[in-house]
C-alpha cells in the first residue's frame, strides 16, 4: 500500500471514530497528532519494510535503534512526551497491597523475549512501559536453535519463534543490569528477570543452573521469574511438574534473597498448554511454598503452523482460562501477571477482570508500534479511575 492511502485510511478512521476531534488542550491535540502520525509513520513501515524483511533481524534491529534512541537525551525526552508518558495512577508498592516492594507506573509491562539481552531497558520504559522483564537468561551463554527461528502470521496477529533462549548468559546480564542501576534513571524502572535452564545442563543438573543465574542478576532486579515452560528447549515442559518444580523454585528464593540481602520477588511462568489440574497443582505449591506469584501464560505449541511456540491473538481465550483458574485457586494474595494475547484496551479490561493484577505483552508491540504501550497504560488508568 502506498503511503498516501495510508494516511488516508489512518485519517478516515480517526474521523469516523471521533479520534480525530480536536482536544480542548492545545498540548494535547499535539500529543494526540503525534500518536497518530507516529502509527501513519509505523504502518508504512511495517508494510513496506518489516513484513519484507527476516523477522529475527528487524526484532534486532528495532531492539537496538530503541536502545540508541533512548541514550540520546533530547530524542528520548521528545519520545517520552509523545508516546511514554506516565498514567497519573501508578501500581501501589508491596507496602500499600502491592505486588513489588515500589510503585509500578503502569499495569502493562514488556513480556520477556522481547529484550533477550537486557540492552533495552531504558528504551522501553521509554516508550511507556510500566516495567520491563529481560531475558530469558541462561547460567551460560548461548546461541540457540538454528535459524531461520522466528515467523510473522500477520492475519492472526501473532508469531511463532523456537528460538532456544539465545543470550549473554548470567553474568554478561548481571553486568548489563549493574551499569543501568548505576544511573538514577536506571534504578527508576521496575525490572524483572526471566530465567532458564541452559541447553546443554541435563535435566537432573537442572536447578545448581538456575541456581547460577538467580544469584548473578538477583541483586539488579525488582522480580525474579522462573521460566519452565518454553517448548524451544528440550525436556524443558518437563520441569513444571511440582516434583521437579518445587526444588528449582526453593534453589532461586535462596540464592536470590542472599545475594540481594533482601526478598526478591519470585514467580513461575507457566505454559497455556497445561491440562487444568496442571494449573491447579502449580497454584498449590505457589501458595504452599509462600511464592509471589505467577506469569501466565508462555507461547502455545497447540496449533498447526509449524514447529515453535505461538504468540499473539490465538492465545488470549485459553490465557484467560488459565489466569481466571489460578485466581479462583490462589485466592488474593500471590500476583497473577497475564500475558498472551492482549492485544487492546478490551483484551486488557478482560484480563484484569479474570484476576490478572498486572499485564504483559509482546506480540501486539511488535504489531502496533512504538506508541502502542504508552497508550494503553493511559487508557488503562483512565477506565480504572471510573
Amino acid at each position: 500500500m502506498r503511503f498516501g492511502s495510508i494516511v488516508i485510511s489512518r485519517l478516515r478512521l480517526m474521523v469516523t471514530s471521533g479520534e480525530g476531534r480536536r482536544p480542548d488542550s492545545g498540548v494535547a491535540s499535539r500529543r494526540r497528532w503525534s500518536e497518530y502520525a507516529g502509527g501513519v509513520l509505523y504502518d508504512l513501515l511495517y508494510k513496506t519494510v518489516l513484513t519484507r524483511t527476516d523477522p529475527e533481524l528487524i526484532h534486532d534491529a528495532c531492539v537496538k535503534a530503541i536502545e540508541v534512541t533512548s541514550g540520546i537525551p533530547l530524542v528520548r525526552d521528545a519520545v517520552r512526551q509523545m508516546w511514554g508518558r506516565r498514567p497519573i495512577l501508578p501500581v501501589p508498592s508491596a507496602n500499600q497491597g502491592g505486588p513489588f516492594a515500589r510503585p509500578v507506573p503502569g499495569l502493562l509491562g514488556l513480556a520477556a523475549g522481547m529484550d533477550k539481552e537486557g540492552r533495552a531497558v531504558e528504551g522501553m520504559d521509554m516508550l511507556g512501559f510500566g516495567f520491563v522483564e529481560v531475558g530469558t537468561f541462561t547460567a551460560r551463554a548461548q546461541a540457540g536453535n538454528d535459524r531461520p527461528r522466528m515467523w510473522r502470521h500477520p492475519r492472526i496477529r501473532a508469531i511463532r519463534n523456537r528460538m532456544g533462549f539465545n543470550n549473554p548468559g548470567a553474568d554478561e546480564a548481571a553486568r548489563r543490569l549493574r551499569a543501568l542501576r548505576a544511573t538514577a534513571r536506571g534504578r527508576s524502572i521496575v525490572v524483572g528477570a526471566n530465567i532458564g535452564k541452559t541447553r546443554t545442563t541435563a535435566l537432573v543438573d537442572a536447578v545448581e543452573d538456575y541456581r547460577y543465574s538467580a544469584a548473578r542478576v538477583a541483586r539488579w532486579v525488582d522480580y525474579l521469574v522462573v521460566n519452565v515452560s518454553s517448548p524451544n528447549t528440550p525436556g524443558l515442559r518437563t520441569l513444571q511438574s511440582v516434583e521437579a518444580l518445587r526444588p528449582i523454585l526453593v534453589a532461586v528464593s535462596e540464592a536470590g534473597d542472599a545475594v540481594a540481602g533482601r526478598h526478591v520477588p519470585l514467580l513461575v511462568k507457566i505454559a497455556p498448554d497445561l491440562a487444568d489440574e496442571d494449573v491447579d497443582a502449580v497454584a498449590d505449591l505457589v501458595t504452599g511454598m509462600g511464592l509471589d506469584g505467577v506469569v501466565a501464560t508462555n507461547t502455545t505449541i497447540d496449533h498447526d503452523l509449524g514447529e515453535g511456540g505461538l504468540s499473539g491473538a490465538p492465545l488470549l481465550p485459553r490465557s484467560l482460562e488459565v489466569v481466571r483458574r489460578l485466581r479462583a485457586r490462589l485466592g488474593e494474595g500471590p500476583t497473577v501477571i497475564g500475558v498472551g494475547g492482549i492485544s487492546s484496551i478490551m483484551d486488557a479490561e478482560l484480563m484484569l477482570d479474570a484476576g490478572a493484577d498486572l499485564l504483559q505483552a509482546y506480540t501486539a508491540f511488535v504489531y502496533n508500534g512504538p506508541a502502542w504501550p504508552g497508550r494503553l497504560n493511559r487508557t488503562l488508568a483512565t477506565a480504572r479511575r471510573r
